[in-house]
């Protein structure tokens, strides 16, 4: 299995989720991780914006790794955001998984045009949406090889 962990550097993991309940959830679910991670959880698509931008109060923000986006959100919506990341050469190349309620195939389709990475609907139940987070972790955190922050273009 390839990894993108080493030892001393943990994986940046940008959740963007307005639901409090399903953001505390994925942060129980990574917390029982065998690897290091650091959850960024942003409540609505400006704000996540300005964290991939390091704008304001997040001048100081790591280069996420991965990005779990949720599509319906507050100010800017999960499109309109996956949209101007994949459309900035700098930010394109971090992997963007949906992670949304909707199992529109509307949503499904746009998402992907959009150039998402993939694109989960979540499960209701609890102890399955933390079996969904703990997935994405073994596959996009321990057998995915991810570009480093410095990739250039």
């Amino acid at each position: 299995m390839t990894t993108n962990q080493n030892s001393t550097n943990p994986i940046n993991i940008l959740l963007v989720e307005d639901n409090p309940g399903e953001a505390r959830l994925a942060l129980e679910a990574l917390k029982e991780s065998r690897l290091k991670n650091k959850l960024f959880i942003m409540e609505d698509g400006e704000e996540a914006l300005f964290f991939l931008y390091k704008k304001g109060k997040f001048s100081d923000a790591p280069y996420p790794d991965l990005i779990l986006l949720d599509l319906n959100l507050p100010k800017k919506n999960g499109l309109e955001v996956l949209s101007i990341i994949k459309h900035d050469t700098r930010l394109r190349r971090i992997p963007v998984i949906i992670l949304t309620i909707s199992s529109a195939v509307e949503d499904v389709l746009k998402s992907y045009n959009l150039y998402a990475n993939c694109y989960i609907t979540k499960p209701i139940d609890l102890a399955k949406f933390t079996e969904v987070i703990k997935t994405i972790e073994d596959f996009w955190i321990s057998t995915v090889k991810l570009p480093p922050e410095d990739s250039g273009q």
